[in-house]
């Protein structure tokens, strides 16, 4: 072997070594941001949702339309939850959980139901139905606004290419309501989609926006009047970083009011 051929592959190795010190470095900076939520109350939106399912599509269309609404996230929290009753009828769901399922089940024991369906909408932790012609999901987000926040959420997340850590720190006024109250974090994903291939979808290309992947256990907000809570998410290769948002929510368990809501956009 020649000297320039010794010399080349060393220095191609330097080279691989010095960029695989760089992929390194990057992974251990974590980018940090905060969001703390503001003098109004945000509405939460939850979509119980499947691929599984043929009259879902147009529901996942009209909460992707969302996204460019000025008053989302800042007045309206939309989430999409897939369920996964509907896998073992010819389709996967690749983004359902059976905990997005058992949450949707919760709601239908809280008003007295047996079943579930979908899709199905809540606004604030109560029934949705849109209306076919004039759509009144502004004018019941800024009724929902117009109410006092029952809390304040702080949410400071610190991301890596691995994993997002976050603290969720929550300010209230402790009584009867808030003490038994929920503190959730979710982490979301837009710009999805998926070419369906079998199922009652078969053949459709599906497109969906504010897809849950990840919900974190809740912690009760007792009745000290501030509490302080850190979370680990350990990201899926496959999910793509610029796509993936941070929200935090507080929900009364047996009404399912939400006593505020904060979308934080971090990346």
């Amino acid at each position: 072997m020649r000297l320039t051929d010794t010399f080349q592959r060393a220095m191609s190795m330097a080279v691989m070594a010095s960029l695989l010190a760089t992929l390194s470095s990057r992974d251990a900076q974590a980018v940090e941001c905060t969001a703390k939520s503001g003098p109004q109350r945000v509405a939460l939106l939850e979509l119980y949702t499947s691929e599984g399912c043929s009259s879902c599509p147009p529901a996942d269309r009209w909460l992707s339309s969302l996204a460019g609404r000025q008053y989302v996230p800042a007045g309206l929290l939309p989430l999409a939850f897939h369920v996964d009753y509907w896998n073992d009828l010819g389709w996967v769901d690749p983004y359902s959980h059976a905990q997005f399922s058992d949450r949707q089940r919760e709601y239908s024991r809280r008003r007295g139901a047996s079943f579930v369906v979908t899709p199905q909408l809540l606004l604030d932790g109560q029934g949705y139905q849109r209306p076919l012609i004039l759509q009144d999901i502004e004018g019941r987000t800024n009724a929902i606004n117009r109410l006092p926040p029952r809390a304040e959420i702080r949410l400071t997340q610190n991301r890596s290419a691995s994993a997002i850590d976050a603290r969720v720190e929550v300010s209230f006024a402790a009584d009867a309501e808030t003490r038994n109250a929920l503190v959730y974090v979710a982490l979301y994903e837009n710009n999805l989609s998926t070419a369906v291939k079998a199922g009652e979808n078969k053949g459709a290309l599906l497109k969906h926006d504010f897809v849950v992947r990840a919900l974190t256990a809740p912690v009760a907000l007792g009745d000290s009047g501030r509490i302080s809570h850190d979370v680990s998410i350990r990201l899926d290769p496959q999910w793509k970083p610029r796509d993936l948002h941070l929200a935090a929510f507080i929900q009364q368990p047996r009404t399912g009011e939400v006593l505020q809501a904060l979308g934080a956009d971090c990346r």
